[in-house]
């Protein structure tokens, strides 16, 4: 059972590094150790977990399905590690994060502001930007994305979720005449954020059959914050995340558009690559955000 744990652990950094000789380099053995290790895993359980090419390496179906037990077996061992390493070693070192623009308004801040206060020796440099950067080819430790992810090389964990509320200014509904369902707003001007102006919206309401609608936007930016100050200006509706329009809500300055029909929340996620330097400071603070 020992070897069978040690192989499975050398077949996940196999796939993780992309070849046995990176991960023979990353585990200090030697390459022949690790095909080995892989080769005796595959005999013992009676099939091939992976595709061999002299440039590549790919999973089998039964690959895929080990691979997900076996990380996540590592991922037990190393948390058990890490919390027996916790109490005599405090977090240390730096971390580079990049975000949407729209979460520095979130709770998010208060939770990264809570980390560094509990964690004196631990720097962190925050990218807001609504331009998507690559983890690895900028150079980030890690990301943090809103929306639906979708397959990715990366290791994702869910940290929560943000309700989106469709809005409009007083300004704009007062000429407008009340809506009673989704279909009564295909002919009032949209306000959509461009990453995502080709999704349908599914409205939802107890007792009440769903309404997809995909009407033609007015305004279209790439920018969250722009999206509801064109909506605060009174140009038209527009789905934002509910934190930012909560204030401007209590004031009356805009108000909720069909508050009792429902669309999908945005999940929020923590990103990062499977290999990324500085792991255990990363998975700290992930930990802490997702708690």
């Amino acid at each position: 059972m020992i070897n069978q744990l040690r192989q499975m652990a050398i077949f996940v950094r196999t796939i993780d590094h992309g070849s046995f000789r990176a991960a023979a380099r990353a585990m200090k053995l030697s390459p022949s150790v690790v095909s080995h290790q892989v080769s005796e895993l595959e005999k013992r359980l009676g099939t091939a977990l992976i595709y061999r090419s002299t440039r590549t390496l790919s999973l089998t179906r039964d690959g895929e399905r080990l691979l997900s037990s076996a990380r996540a077996m590592i991922d037990a061992a190393e948390t058990g590690l890490r919390s027996v390493s916790d109490q005599t070693r405090e977090p240390s070192g730096e971390l580079r994060i990049t975000m949407p623009a729209v979460l520095a308004r979130s709770k998010l801040v208060e939770q990264i502001a809570g980390f560094l206060l509990a964690n004196g020796k631990v720097q962190i440099s925050v990218d807001f930007s609504d331009t998507r950067k690559s983890l690895i080819g900028d150079g980030f430790d890690l990301a943090i994305r809103m929306g639906w992810l979708k397959d990715s090389a990366l290791v994702a964990r869910k940290l929560g979720s943000v309700d989106r509320r469709l809005v409009a200014a007083r300004s704009y509904l007062v000429s407008r005449r009340e809506p009673t369902s989704p279909e009564d707003l295909n002919d009032w001007d949209w306000l959509e954020l461009s990453p995502v102006r080709t999704t349908k919206t599914k409205f939802q309401k107890a007792g009440h059959k769903t309404v997809t609608l995909k009407p033609a936007s007015r305004i279209a930016v790439n920018d969250a914050h722009a999206l509801y100050q064109f909506a605060r200006a009174g140009t038209g509706l527009a789905f934002v995340p509910d934190f930012l329009a909560e204030d401007d809500i209590n004031d009356g300055l805009m108000e909720y558009v069909l508050p009792d029909w429902h669309v999908e929340d945005i999940g929020i996620y923590a990103v990062w690559p499977q290999n990324a330097p500085r792991l255990g400071l990363t998975r700290y603070l992930v930990d802490h955000l997702a708690s």
